[in-house]
């Protein structure tokens, strides 16, 4: 059996008997010898396929070797062809110098001298054929290499489809769960919107209800008992609507809050005897507040309100009476997924019913409430949540059925020293006398709104002309009618709101103070406090409406001085 053709020996040797001898030999020890006859016939066969090459050196004295470098030269990186030359005795420079050559042509050559032993050409034949099949072992590892690094290319490309398919399906279920999420979150807001709307329809229908009947009752009432008791009613209805509308706000975060720092012992201190009056006589409260507690950075009536309406809810979970525990701590680089800083908890603990996880779940939802039909607006712990987080800081529940509730305020600590005067509630309002202020001028779209600030107005001391637009204002400027102040709504229609109407009544006439007004702080207040401009939300009692009109007038007294002062 004839062996493979890259395994073949080539034999060069055309003069004598040297090439058909030689091939006798190898033939003789099992090797697969081909006689090449000329140059050309030997590359040609070297083409085919070899192993080795046998030749005698006097075979390519004075021949073209071009085309046997030119193989030599093209051979694969792992492919460098074994060479037997065998040569003469000869040793003359020209010989040597030409042999040089020869070898450097070869590159891979072993010359075997005459006279030699046929056992010696055998074994140098065979070296070179084993030096050769390691060539081709390079040559299968690197065929192996290449494979491998095709099936790989071929094994990433597939992954790499995969995987985009993969991410692609992935996009799209993302995209399907954001919608999905979206409709959820949609639908919450309409539910929302509907718990929203039905409790305050329901709750404003109620102090309507009172008024209007109110109104109605005046009119049928000779006794002066009976109708001061209804005017209480009225005036207490329209309290609790305020006190709705501020809930509702804080519960937005929409109510514009005053932060400050705050003494929180001194200020709860200041409101024992607000507690007093707003508990029942088996409930009692206890404050416990240690010397070093920080002081916060709070809106100091909204904290005041929020624990009134912690400890009123505190009572009404203790039927049977008990103890409120107002506590506070600090709470040093704190760090959760919420705050981070140095806060102080202000805990407001009772030993009541307890809530279980159902009602907990549910709690800062606005008019979700545990109590009957009439005892509460269900408005208490959202306007709880709304002020904290306002106030950069959160609300906690820790509650257990039975055993009673713990309610965490975690407030901002202030680096800044308190005031000494504490934002108490005013108990006792003292009604302004009237007397002469001066002539205001009053912006108000709303007819009935601007007759009731009329009569207040007028109750107060003032002769008032009434505008309707922020135009018409202007326009009573212009016409040279003398106004002290002017006092205007923010929210009107016209195309110019209440802040823009200062702006350019403070170009026009600097020396006319402006204060204004707004049943929504938030749509303008931003602007009006950059411009220095006061604003009284509404709704606002006839005290609170005096006391913003002095302040006003007052600070523009104060600004014009130092203007007079700098000029001289």
């Amino acid at each position: 059996m004839s062996a493979a053709p890259d395994q073949r020996i080539l034999v060069f040797a055309p003069i004598g008997r040297d090439g058909p001898a030689s091939v006798e030999l190898f033939r003789s020890a099992n090797l697969e010898a081909v006689n090449c006859r000329n140059l050309a016939e030997l590359v040609s066969e070297m083409a085919l396929g070899v192993g080795a090459v046998f030749v005698a050196e006097e075979a390519l004295f004075g021949k073209d070797t071009v085309p046997l470098a030119q193989w030599i030269a093209s051979q694969p990186p792992w492919s460098d062809l074994p060479f037997v030359v065998l040569t003469s005795h000869r040793e003359q420079p020209a010989v040597m110098a030409w042999r040089r050559s020869l070898v450097s042509l070869l590159r891979n050559v072993s010359l075997l001298e005459r006279p030699l032993q046929p056992m010696t050409l055998t074994s140098a034949v065979q070296s070179a054929l084993r030096a050769r099949r390691r060539q081709y072992e390079v040559r299968a590892l690197l065929a192996a290499r290449e494979q491998t690094a095709q099936q790989l290319e071929k094994l990433v490309v597939e992954r790499t489809r995969a995987l985009a398919e993969a991410n692609e399906q992935l996009r799209l279920e993302m995209n399907e769960r954001a919608r999905v999420e979206e409709t959820l979150r949609q639908a919450q807001k309409i539910e929302a919107i509907g718990q929203l709307t039905g409790g305050v329809a329901h709750d404003f229908n109620n102090l309507l209800m009172v008024i209007s009947g109110g109104l109605d009752m005046l009119d049928r009432q000779a006794d002066p008992d009976r109708r001061r008791r209804l005017m209480d009613g009225m005036v207490q209805a329209a309290q609790r609507g305020a006190s709705l509308t501020r809930q509702l706000l804080a519960f937005s975060r929409r109510q514009t809050l005053r932060p400050e720092p705050v003494d929180v012992a001194a200020q709860m201190g200041g409101m024992r005897e607000l507690l007093d009056r707003s508990l029942r006589g088996d409930v009692h409260v206890e404050f416990d507040f240690p010397d070093t507690l920080w002081p916060v950075e709070v809106d100091p009536g909204e904290l005041e309100l929020v624990i009134l309406n912690l400890a009123v809810n505190a009572r009404d979970a203790m039927p049977n009476g008990g103890t409120i525990v107002v506590r506070g701590e600090n709470l040093p680089d704190l760090k959760d997924e919420q705050i981070v800083g140095d806060f102080v908890r202000l805990s407001v603990i009772d030993t009541g019913v307890g809530m279980g996880p159902e009602i907990l779940s549910r709690v800062f939802e606005p008019f979700f409430t545990t109590k009957e039909v009439g005892k509460g607006s269900g408005l208490g712990l959202a306007q709880v949540h709304g002020f904290a987080t306002q106030s950069r800081g959160t609300v906690r529940i820790r509650s257990e059925v039975g055993k009673g509730t713990s309610i965490e305020l975690y407030l901002p600590r202030s680096h800044n020293v308190p005031s000494r005067e504490l934002h108490l509630v005013d108990l006792n309002m003292v009604r302004p006398t009237r007397s002469t202020h001066g002539r205001i001028l009053l912006v108000e779209d709303d007819d009935e709104v601007a007759a009731l600030v009329s009569e207040m107005l007028a109750q107060l001391g003032y002769e008032v002309t009434h505008a309707a637009s922020g135009a018409a204002a202007l326009g009573a400027l212009a016409d040279g009618r003398t106004v002290d102040l002017v006092f205007s709504d923010i929210m009107m229609p016209g195309g110019m709101n209440g802040v823009e109407l200062a702006r350019e009544i403070r170009r026009r006439r600097s020396d006319i103070p402006v204060l204004l007004t707004s049943g929504y702080s938030e749509a303008a207040v931003h602007d009006a406090e950059l411009a220095g401009i006061q604003i009284l939300p509404k709704p606002y009692h006839i005290e609170e409406l005096a006391a913003a009109l002095k302040a006003v007038t007052s600070d523009l007294g104060r600004e014009m001085d130092t203007k007079r002062s700098n000029r001289c």
